[in-house]
């Protein structure tokens, strides 16, 4: 008896040919994300007259997992704020898991948010669920009551976008547990058919601009595209010329670390953080 529960097992429901995949693949569609200047660096190719050809994708390719990741003070979660108002603004219903903050922390800042935007928060606030995971640590440290917390939210909400600020909080002080915790995280926005953006820390001494953070390469290995926040101090006369700064000033950098859906600019760009508290994505360097 012991022999037949040892013998390895073929799982046929797990063959696929590519035929019968593809057929129930998504179209390759882009999802505006609210930053100005980052839409544009996502493209997809068409043949045309024979020739290949880029296009604009005009945003993250749909269904996709975004990680975003950086050292403090880069902008990401004014990022994914951004993205929260947009998909609200366009009609369509965004859970946003606040694993650091309060939810009313959080829903001030989305308003002020808002208001740099141009967008009536309060035409716009029943599409933002928020999952307060922050003060709630039966959420936070317990991923299958946060999935069926988030599944039920999607159920009722009919929700289409999945925001959590941030992933490291869900595996605080337990780093090695960190791929298992993003690969359920992962596998449960592709069930859902999730568009997700999930937050992720770094921890000092990591490269600025690697995709290396908190738990190191667990999250960029398994989520689809990664984007890197970074900053640097100009402190010599070479960072000055290089940045065209004086120095003292922070100089804040962008780069899509990868992405496996879709093509996309390899390229450092600036960031900036405007006085209104919005990111926007500048030039490549």
């Amino acid at each position: 008896m012991k022999e037949d529960q040892d013998k390895p097992k073929v799982i046929e429901e797990s063959i696929w040919l590519a035929g019968e995949a593809v057929k129930k693949a998504p179209k390759l569609r882009g999802v505006p994300t609210g930053v100005e200047g980052l839409d544009e660096l996502f493209f997809h190719a068409q043949v045309e007259e024979g020739k290949v050809v880029k296009k604009p994708l005009g945003g993250i390719p749909e269904y996709s997992v975004v990680n975003i990741t950086g050292v403090s003070d880069t902008g990401k979660s004014l990022m994914v704020e951004q993205y929260t108002l947009k998909q609200a603004s366009r009609g369509e219903r965004v859970a946003f898991i606040t694993v650091e903050s309060p939810a009313p922390f959080v829903t001030a800042g989305l308003r002020e948010r808002a208001v740099a935007m141009g967008i009536n928060f309060e035409e716009v606030e029943d599409n933002i669920v928020l999952i307060d995971a922050a003060s709630h640590a039966t959420l936070r440290e317990n991923i299958p009551n946060l999935l069926a917390t988030l599944a039920h939210v999607i159920k009722t909400y009919k929700v289409r976008h999945t925001v959590i600020d941030s992933i490291t909080g869900l595996y605080e002080a337990r780093e090695m547990m960190a791929r298992t915790v993003v690969r359920q995280l992962f596998n449960f926005m592709k069930k859902w058919y999730q568009t997700a953006l999930f937050v992720s820390q770094k921890r000092s001494g990591h490269e600025e601009l690697s995709a290396e953070a908190a738990g190191g390469y667990a999250v960029s290995h398994i989520v689809d595209c990664t984007m890197v926040l970074a900053k640097e101090l100009i402190t010599s006369k070479f960072q000055a010329s290089l940045y065209k700064k004086s120095i003292g000033d922070v100089v804040r950098l962008f780069r899509i670390d990868g992405c496996r859906l879709c093509g996309h600019d390899t390229r450092t760009h600036f960031l900036e953080i405007t006085e209104t508290g919005l990111v926007r994505i500048g030039e490549p360097l």
